[in-house]
């Protein structure tokens, strides 16, 4: 019985032990050591006097202190989510895109036919009529076609279908860049721009000009702009005048745009002024591809005499006016209208049309008097003609009889 207390009474300590462990880890690291700041207290305390000893619980008393709590950064999957909330915001505060204008069943069509340059050129026409619902911009470029190497592409051959299939109201055209190449003539090859080379290009372009003509479908012709290789340049310079002079020849609008990519001395630019002045990227790296402010730019030329020939079809109000009053595009018509207009008035006209009254002001005739032989106004007898105090008013100007002096009024010697 003895050895079998003392093995319960073993077992006992043992657990008495093991409670007392666990409670002394149970006690948290703050309250079984003192942590620095506490340490830092205790050694004020020892150095208070008899100030502190007075007053300085009621100090104590008025100014609890403040816990010191530590912040704890946020994890990164939460930060990424506040990241894109903030953003969020912002990103709901951006205008709505602008909905797009739809056009009118009959509105006019613009065809643009050409180069690379000219599907740059439609894409600029597209945003400058992007709010007319009257005018459509069709783009039936062909990026590397020109008039030389009419075995790839034939425009002579192919605008008559694309004009059966579009019926446009204006043809927009705007080639060349690729046609600096040998031209087969008479089975022979020739050199750019050599007799037999321009001969034969200006025939090709007259051909096409003629096939629009005979449409009586406006043309208008975008000229070429400069590029960063100045041979290409100059021989930009030369199809510009064959175009101009072709297009001319059918009373259409030949369009320069030369000075718009150009700087003052007549260098080529990569940087210059935009259509309202600011100055932007007007071509690409490579100084041949034109940036979406160039082609802007390159309409912005264009525009001009595409808005004579639309007239009101440009309006953003056309579909309130109806299309149906607008007249009909007609190149050469039979019985034109009758222009009126003001002819120039020189600064120098005598007449001044009126110009030396002011409005409304009331002219009122001076009151003259008439000489007579026996008398008059004395100011007018004390004067003489010719002197600067003679301000008398002549009424007649036919000159008066004279009567030779009689013998009284000669004068004794």
């Amino acid at each position: 019985m003895e050895g079998g207390r003392s093995r319960i009474d073993g077992g006992n300590g043992r657990r008495i032990f093991a409670i007392a462990v666990a409670l002394v880890l149970a006690v948290p690291a703050s309250t079984a050591f003192p942590s620095f700041a506490e340490a830092q207290e205790y050694q004020r305390e020892q150095r208070r006097g008899l100030f502190d000893l007075l007053f300085g619980g009621a100090l104590r008393q008025r100014e609890p202190q403040k816990p010191a709590t530590r912040q704890r950064s946020a994890p990164r999957k939460q930060q990424g989510t506040q990241r894109r909330r903030s953003a969020a915001p912002a990103a709901s505060r951006q205008p709505p895109p602008t909905p797009e204008v739809e056009k009118l069943e009959n509105a006019r069509i613009v065809l643009v036919v050409g180069d690379f340059l000219a599907g740059g050129l439609a894409e600029g026409l597209s945003a400058a009529y992007a709010d007319s619902p009257g005018v459509r911009v069709v783009n039936r470029s062909n990026g590397s076609s020109g008039f030389v190497r009419d075995d790839y592409y034939d425009w002579n051959g192919e605008i008559a279908g694309i004009l059966d299939d579009v019926s446009p109201a204006v043809v927009v055209m705007m080639i060349g860049s690729n046609d600096r190449q040998q031209l087969i003539v008479d089975g022979k090859r020739e050199a750019p721009r050599s007799e037999a080379w321009v001969a034969e290009y200006t025939q090709r372009v007259e051909t096409f000009a003629a096939a629009i003509e005979d449409r009586q479908i406006p043309l208008v012709w975008s000229g070429l702009p400069s590029f960063k290789s100045s041979t290409m340049s100059s021989d930009m310079l030369a199809f510009n005048d064959i175009y101009k002079t072709a297009v001319e020849a059918i009373d259409g609008s030949f369009v320069d745009i030369w000075d718009g990519f150009v700087d003052e001395n007549g260098g080529f630019v990569f940087t210059g002024p935009d259509m309202n002045g600011q100055p932007v990227r007007l071509r690409g790296s490579d100084g041949i591809n034109l940036t979406r402010a160039g082609k802007r730019k390159v309409a912005f030329y264009v525009e001009k005499p595409l808005n004579k020939l639309l007239g009101e079809a440009v309006s953003p109000d056309i579909g309130e006016l109806g299309m149906e009053s607008l007249p009909a595009l007609v190149l050469h018509p039979e019985n034109p209208a009758p222009v009126n207009r003001t002819m120039p008035i020189s600064l120098s006209d005598p007449a001044l049309d009126g110009g030396v009254e002011l409005m409304g002001a009331v002219v009122k005739p001076i009151e003259r008097q008439e000489r007579t032989e026996s008398g008059g106004d004395p100011r007018e007898a004390a004067s003489q003609p010719g002197r600067a105090d003679n301000f008398s008013l002549q009424t007649s100007t036919s000159p008066k009889s004279k009567t030779p002096p009689g013998p009284s009024a000669q004068a004794a010697p």
